[in-house]
């Protein structure tokens, strides 16, 4: 996960695969593809498959995952894979329409499972924006508050080197970066999807999921999972209804019960009835939950307590409690060892796959005097493959297009932010395609996008070049434009693979991701200020804590002063779970796969360490229910568990749009629900 962090590791990949297996077992979907393929007239031009109703369903489902990813995005930044969950509720209201309008006379023209495609990758590329946008990272980062809890008056944290937040902007720079990285590796896109035949887990399992949906069988299976996501969605939008009335005032209500004591409330420990992570817990991997645990009990539980212990003597008594001198410095600097440590340790892990995968695949290229690698036989297959090679995109509109972006982004960006030298937007598209291919292929490998890191790398390189009078700002904008072109390559791809087993064009595949971005970069900003204007975001004791806008802020800090920035003992700790880190890893990949994944995740171990345990609590229940399902009956766990997650998370997302408008208008629950000590 991006921050939104969104944890993906070689261990879920496996289990996606599995789990869509465990799904489409005894439905003949092969059989499926042949016989509708078998006949070009059944599908349909390039332009039948972008309908109205695709656009409209895909701005719906986008909308709404736009405010539940940014809830997640803001309130721990922990955001797991919803692409199955938004294929699932696309498909739903695109069904729903075509049974509801012979009901009022009109004939509607069938759904075929290109429609589904298309509508599917509006809908994601929609809401991508809102948890890849940086609104709770990097953007974030650059606010006030953020300036004011990385201390000021700091080193490289000078007086003005911060932006507020605004519509307008945020709008202006989502478009201008938003674009770069769809266009880029169109040219590639039949080497990477035909030639090298890579596996884009993600985008396999959702095209498997699609290609189901449109079976018999699999309609049948669609039915179930929307009778099970109604009925959980109308559940948890009732549950936060409910628990609304008791919060209110400060540290009221449901989502502050002491559920282990008064003492373990204090240190984060308790149980806040979150459906949102019940369902998040769900969906995400046992070793993911499971880390965020170890996390939690050695963060607050141990740790900071200890720490805490030696105030006075590791960093003084009378500081702020915000001051990064102070305890929080401890916990922002511990996890950004962990974030550096496992981030650096998969880029070059996965760096070295894709350059050792690359000269293999040239070799033998070269050993068969120039042809193509050897691919199945099937006649489905090379009908996919024609009519993906069939349908050309220009390569000189993605070359012109990233041109005409690099030119208007040159002057653009400068004028936003006047710490951004043009050329440092020169520096950055120069150098984002060769780093968007690298991604794209290493996430076809491997399933893990890397954007983020190969941003954290453009970070601390422009933030050490732009000094301590403009280096904090300059790395946070630069971070975001390399990440984002970086990103928008490997999505597209994963697209790409989608539309390829679903024999969907990839003309119509990438018109929708335009239109889908053109969306999400409304949707996104206005997402956003949905949560800025109603709660107090960036509150390190509050509900929206935003935590990785002050660890992204505190990267580029790092990156103007060097350790000097670190407080007292930390950079041993540092060190210390930095290699903790390197060597999850290590051990992750050396031991036998029945030992190696139930070693933790340090990326999700870090998460805890900013946020505290009561959110860790609430995914590991998640995690618990799935394992006692699966026990009980695992064949409709599979089935049903995505549909049941979904409605949890959903349910409790839209409760968000009618409880920030009764916080803007400045409504209050009637009753504070309170626990405090007996006398």
């Amino acid at each position: 996960m991006a921050p939104g962090l969104q944890i993906s590791s070689s261990t879920e990949a496996e289990e996606r695969r599995d789990q869509m297996e465990e799904i489409t077992k005894g439905d003949d979907l092969e059989g499926f593809v042949e016989a509708e393929s078998s006949d070009p007239q059944r599908i349909p031009h390039w332009r039948k498959q972008l309908t109205v109703r695709g656009v409209f369903a895909s701005a719906a489902v986008g909308l709404l995952y736009s405010v539940i990813v940014m809830k997640l995005n803001l309130t721990t930044g922990l955001v797991p894979t919803l692409n199955v969950s938004a294929a699932l509720l696309t498909f739903v209201l695109l069904k729903a329409w075509t049974k509801l309008l012979p009901k009022v006379g009109v004939v509607p023209t069938p759904l075929t499972r290109q429609e589904s495609t298309v509508a599917q990758t509006c809908a994601v590329a929609a809401y991508t924006i809102a948890y890849g946008g940086g609104f709770g990272s990097y953007l974030l980062g650059l606010n006030k508050k953020t300036y004011e809890l990385a201390g000021v008056g700091v080193e490289g944290n000078g007086p003005g080197s911060y932006k507020e937040p605004g519509i307008g902007w945020m709008i202006e720079f989502c478009f201008v970066v938003s674009f770069v990285g769809i266009l880029v590796l169109i040219p590639l896109r039949k080497i990477l999807i035909i030639d090298y035949k890579l596996a884009y887990p993600s985008g396999t399992a959702t095209a498997v999921l699609i290609n189901g949906f449109h079976t018999s069988k699999g309609h049948q299976m669609a039915k179930k999972q929307v009778r099970g996501f109604l009925r959980y969605f109308t559940i948890s939008f009732l549950w936060s209804f409910f628990q609304w009335f008791f919060s209110g005032g400060e540290a009221c209500g449901f989502a502050q019960f002491p559920t282990f004591g008064l003492k373990a409330y204090e240190n984060k420990f308790f149980f806040d009835f979150s459906l949102t992570y019940i369902g998040a817990g769900m969906i995400c991997s046992h070793i993911v939950n499971i880390s965020l645990i170890l996390g939690a009990v050695l963060s607050w539980g141990v740790m900071w307590p200890l720490i805490g212990d030696l105030r006075g003597n590791w960093y003084p008594a009378n500081i702020s409690e915000s001051s990064m001198k102070s305890l929080q410095g401890y916990k922002v600097f511990i996890a950004i060892a962990l974030i550096l440590g496992d981030g650096l340790y998969n880029f070059i892990k996965v760096m070295s796959i894709t350059l050792l995968s690359m000269h293999s695949r040239y070799r033998l290229r070269k050993g068969r005097a120039g042809n193509s690698i050897p691919t199945d036989d099937s006649s489905n297959l090379i009908q996919q493959n024609e009519l993906f090679a069939r349908e050309s995109i220009p390569s000189w509109l993605a070359y012109t297009s990233y041109a005409v972006f690099t030119v208007i982004s040159t002057t653009a960006i400068p004028n936003m932010f006047s710490e951004v030298r043009w050329y440092y937007v020169i520096i950055a598209y120069v150098i984002a395609p060769i780093l968007g291919f690298c991604n794209a292929y290493g996430t076809g490998l491997t399933d893990m996008n890397m954007a983020y890191n190969y941003g954290k790398v453009a970070l601390f390189i422009i933030a050490a070049l732009a000094g301590k009078d403009h280096g904090v700002v300059a790395g946070l904008v630069v971070c975001g434009m390399v990440k984002s072109v970086v990103y928008m390559s490997a999505e597209l791809m994963h697209d790409f693979k989608t539309g390829h087993l679903t024999l969907t064009s990839p003309r119509s595949m990438l018109v929708s991701q335009l239109i889908g971005t053109v969306i999400g970069c409304v949707v996104g900003p206005l997402a956003f200020f949905l949560f800025y204007k109603a709660f107090d975001v960036g509150d390190p004791k509050g509900t929206f804590k935003a935590p990785y806008a002050l660890v992204y802020r505190n990267m580029a800090i790092l990156g103007v002063q060097g350790f000097s920035a670190l407080p007292r003992h930390c950079l041993q700790l540092c060190y210390g779970f930095f290699g903790f880190a390197v060597s999850a890893n290590i051990l992750k990949n050396i031991l036998p796969r029945r030992y190696g994944n139930w070693v933790p995740l340090p990326m999700a171990t870090a998460v805890p360490f900013l946020v505290g345990a009561n959110f860790a609590i609430d995914m590991f229940i998640g995690s618990a229910i799935v394992f006692v399902w699966h026990r009980i009956n695992s064949k409709k766990a599979v089935l049903m568990i995505p549909a049941v997650a979904s409605g949890l998370i959903c349910g409790d997302g839209l409760w968000v749009f009618p409880s920030s408008l009764l916080a803007l208008c400045k409504v209050k629950p009637p009753l504070c629900m309170m626990f405090v000590k007996s006398q």
